[in-house]
């Protein structure tokens, strides 16, 4: 009976996980076209383009990482794959730091991945 209930709330953090990633992907290109467009409108000076052509690829870089690795965890998750819930533990810790929607996504990650129960499902494979 502990075993179904466990199993959606994994399934419920699988969703999101892939949902919150797809979002961060989205993101990561508006982020890159936003930051070469701002780059254009700069003019001559080139300490700002500098910085912008430096945060033009490296934002778009960290946001696409931390959101495949999301996707590809969430979707472990999903299939039951004992890696998965390594990786998701891992971009829910980090999604922490993104207060107020990533320490509530984290916290109740952490929460569902760490329980004896949800080890025992993954233990399993």
């Amino acid at each position: 009976m502990e075993d179904s209930k466990m199993k959606k709330h994994v399934a419920v953090v699988g969703a999101i996980q892939i949902g919150f990633a797809i979002l961060g992907l989205i993101i990561a290109v508006v982020i890159f076209f936003v930051m070469n467009f701002a780059r254009s409108q700069v003019g001559g000076d080139e300490t700002a383009e500098v910085v912008l052509r430096f945060l033009s690829v490296s934002l778009p870089i960290l946001f696409g990482f931390l959101a495949t690795l999301g996707l590809v965890g969430g979707i472990g998750l999903l299939a039951y794959k004992p890696w998965a819930r390594y990786i998701v533990m891992v971009v829910a810790a980090l999604g922490c730091l993104n207060i107020p929607i990533g320490t509530l996504k984290g916290v109740y990650t952490l929460w569902v991945l760490l329980q004896d129960d949800t080890v025992k499902l993954f233990g399993n494979k």
